[in-house]
């Protein structure tokens, strides 16, 4: 029976020396960076899902290619290595696809990254799949079943969320996951500039509420009351029912973070909705305090609407963690610190601060690549949401390495990070879903 092993590079990864310190000592910091290194790879269960029982399978997810990977992948006799990875993960994800491939294995590497670098990809593995991987796969192994796999699969159209199958959750073993991976659409009907996911893969699409309660129901199986992250960029961006929805996620007794934008906020039946079901925690992405970015649509408002609708979500007993970026154009010194005020004073619950990042295939990529401002020194393992990676218009790299630093000191510091933790705490003494 042949055999695929399906490889995602996982975790968080960070270069810039200081501000790893940083991480592994503010506590606040360390819990996010953790519970994202613990996800599962949805994608390539996903692919593992429609593989037909005429191949075996098996699942490494791992934050580093070794040689010890290299080896437990060997010991398989592989017909075929299905490899995953992100932007910042890719140069390790090339370097074990070189190494298998020098053994004689057939390797085949998607994801965001090879869809956008597609030529770049194919001088290290035997085939690269652009955009969703679903719709050829099967192709893919039929034609590893008789050597002759080409240099690079593409979907002839977008790939219907309703065909998705169950992903093998199983293959995930006996180790303890703190979350599992629920995904309910793919893609996000807004275009924002800096958005490295949204749509990369194809069009906004939403997955049928009867594919998510097969879903659940394999989750279950595993964990009768699981923690689950949906793998969403924009969860109620779209037109569909989501008292359907919210009522499916809910029969499964299940806490939930997910992704959305602040509109929810003003949409009361929603938040009623979305506390019964058992979300705890919501995403939103506030972004930058200097600069607007283009393709925000409707999203794009003054932060007085925006923090109004913050009150709303944690008055409903959920937990608004608000996403900032940081180094957009017009970002100085006395904005950095303009930033950090406005975060200790706000009545956020949690907040995630990045690095503005311009990934292959975005409209931010474009635009510094064309005025000269990318920095060639900075190669893809500098793409991890926390590294510069272009000049700043009115500071320097420098300057802003050490003003993303200071921010991050402050805003995750010990007395910080104790009052945020005390907000959540009466914020969840609101839902009617949350247990301890």
């Amino acid at each position: 029976m042949p055999h695929v092993a399906f490889v995602p590079l996982t975790g968080l990864r960070v270069r810039e020396a200081e501000l790893l310190d940083l991480g592994m000592s503010l506590p606040g910091l360390a819990r996010r960076a953790n519970a994202l290194a613990e996800l599962p790879a949805l994608g390539l269960l996903t692919l593992a899902g429609m593989t037909p029982a005429t191949w075996s399978c098996s699942y490494h997810d791992t934050a580093t290619a070794d040689e010890q990977l290299v080896e437990r992948v060997l010991g398989e006799s592989p017909d075929l290595v299905a490899i995953s990875a992100l932007t910042a993960s890719v140069t390790e994800a090339y370097s074990l696809s070189d190494k298998l491939r020098a053994r004689g294995i057939s390797v085949v590497l998607g994801g965001l990254h090879a869809t956008c670098e597609p030529d770049e990809a194919g001088l290290h593995c035997d085939s690269v799949v652009v955009g969703d991987g679903e719709p050829v796969w099967q192709q893919i192994l039929d034609d590893a079943t008789s050597g002759s796999v080409r240099p690079t699969y593409r979907a002839a159209s977008v790939y219907d969320l309703a065909d998705s199958p169950v992903p093998r959750f199983e293959l995930l073993g006996e180790r303890s996951r703190p979350r599992f991976t629920l995904q309910t659409e793919r893609g996000c009907p807004l275009a924002c500039d800096f958005c490295g996911a949204s749509r990369l893969l194809g069009s906004f699409r939403e997955k049928p509420v009867a594919n998510i309660r097969d879903e659940l129901a394999a989750i279950n199986q595993i964990d009768p009351s699981p923690w689950l992250e949906l793998a969403d960029d924009n969860t109620f961006a779209g037109g569909r029912d989501t008292e359907l929805l919210l009522s499916t996620i809910e029969s499964a007794n299940a806490r939930f973070f997910t992704e959305a934008d602040w509109r929810i906020g003003e949409r009361p039946e929603l938040l009623k909705q979305l506390a019964a079901s058992g979300c705890v925690q919501v995403l939103l992405g506030i972004e930058s305090l200097v600069f607007r970015y283009p393709g925000m649509g409707p999203k794009q408002s003054e932060f007085q609407r925006i923090m109004t609708a913050v009150d709303a979500i944690q008055d409903a007993g959920i937990v608004a963690n608000g996403c900032f970026i940081v180094g957009a154009d017009g970002e100085t010194d006395e904005s950095l610190d303009r930033l950090i005020k406005f975060i200790l004073n706000s009545r956020l619950g949690e907040v995630q601060i990045t690095l503005q990042t311009p990934f292959p295939g975005t409209a931010l990529r474009r635009k510094l690549s064309i005025d000269g401002r990318l920095l060639a020194d900075r190669d893809w393992s500098h793409y991890t949401l926390f590294d510069v990676t272009y000049r700043p218009d009115q500071i320097s790299v420098k300057q802003l390495e050490r003003g993303f630093r200071r921010v991050i000191r402050a805003v995750f510091d010990s007395a910080a990070n104790k009052k945020r933790g005390e907000l959540r705490k009466s914020i969840w003494r609101k839902n009617p879903r949350f247990r301890t």
